[in-house]
C-alpha cells in the first residue's frame, strides 16, 4: 500500500511539473504571438505610438492656411520652379543641403509641388471628379466613370482626397517632372539614379514606390514624389492613430471614401521605409 501511495505521489509532482506549462514557457510564448502579429501587420504595436498634443488633427488633415503657419517659409524662385509655394522650414533646410550635394554632382533637383492644403487639394480633386481637370490621356471622368466608386478610384490613382494627403504637412515634394517615363531615360534617369542613391542621406524618401506583393494598395509609382522622412514619420504616426474615413468629407465624392477604405489602403499605402 506504501509502495502505491509513493507511486502515485511522483506521477503528481512529474505531472505538475509539464515543461510547456511553466511560466517561463508561457511568456515565451505570449511574446512570440505578439511578435508574429506585429510582423504581420507590418505596423508598429499600438502601445509604441503616443499620441502628440502639439499635432492637432487639423493641421494633419491640411485644415489650416500655411501662409500663416510659423513653421512653413516660401521657397526661393532658384529652387523652385514656380513662384508662391511653401515648405516646412525644416524640409527647406534639408532640401538645400540635398539640392547643394546634387549640383556638385551636375544634377539639378528643381521643386515643381510642394505644401498643399485642404482647400487647394479639394481644387484639384474636384476639377478632376466634376470634369474641368482632365485625368490620364485628357479623358473627362465625370463621364468616362459615371459610378461614384470607379470614378474615385480613378482619381485616386495619382491624386489624393483632401484631408489625406502627405502635401498637406510641408514635409513632401514633387521633383523636375510629373511623368514616371521622364525618369526612365536620359536626364531623367540620372536625376532619379542620383535621388536614389543620395536622397535617404538628407532625410529624403520616395513614399510611393511601385506597386507589388509588399506595397499591394495605393496611389500608383510616383518618382518625381519625394518626402523628409524626419518630420512626416511623425505626422503618419499620428495618422494611424487619429484618423478614419469617416472624418474624409467636405468634398464632392467623399462618400466613397468608407467603400473604397482610403486611409488603410491610401495614406498607409505607402513604402515600408516611410511608415
Amino acid at each position: 500500500m506504501k509502495s502505491l501511495f509513493a507511486f502515485f505521489t511522483l506521477f503528481l509532482l512529474f505531472s505538475c511539473n509539464e515543461p510547456n506549462s511553466s511560466p517561463t514557457a508561457i511568456a515565451s510564448n505570449a511574446e512570440k504571438k505578439q511578435f508574429t502579429t506585429s510582423k504581420e501587420t507590418n505596423t508598429p504595436p499600438a502601445e509604441t505610438l503616443v499620441m502628440d498634443s502639439t499635432i492637432t488633427l487639423d493641421f494633419l488633415m491640411g485644415k489650416f492656411n500655411p501662409n500663416k503657419h510659423s513653421d512653413f517659409i516660401p521657397i526661393e524662385n532658384k529652387y523652385a520652379s514656380r513662384a508662391g509655394m511653401l515648405l516646412h522650414k525644416k524640409t527647406m533646410e534639408a532640401f538645400i543641403k540635398m539640392h547643394t550635394a546634387a549640383k556638385q554632382d551636375g544634377v539639378n533637383l528643381v521643386i515643381k509641388s510642394a505644401t498643399r492644403n485642404f482647400n487647394s487639394q479639394k481644387g484639384i480633386w474636384e476639377g478632376k471628379w466634376n470634369g474641368t481637370r482632365k485625368i490620364e490621356n485628357g479623358k473627362n471622368a465625370k463621364t468616362t466613370y459615371p459610378i461614384p466608386k470607379e470614378r474615385a478610384l480613378k482619381i485616386l490613382e495619382y491624386s489624393s482626397m483632401p484631408s489625406t494627403s502627405r502635401h498637406h504637412w510641408g514635409t513632401d515634394i514633387d521633383i523636375n517632372n510629373f511623368t514616371n517615363e521622364y525618369f526612365e531615360k536620359g536626364k531623367g534617369k540620372k536625376e532619379y539614379d542620383w535621388l536614389k542613391n543620395n536622397a535617404p542621406t538628407f532625410g529624403f524618401y520616395q513614399p510611393y514606390t511601385k506597386k507589388g506583393a509588399e506595397r499591394p494598395h495605393g496611389y500608383n509609382e510616383e518618382k518625381w514624389h519625394w518626402s523628409y522622412l524626419p518630420l512626416s514619420k511623425k505626422y503618419i504616426d499620428q495618422m494611424k492613430l487619429r484618423m478614419n474615413n469617416d472624418l474624409v468629407k467636405g468634398f464632392k465624392g467623399s462618400e466613397t471614401a468608407g467603400e473604397i477604405g482610403v486611409v488603410g489602403k491610401y495614406i498607409l499605402g505607402i513604402n515600408h521605409e516611410c511608415l
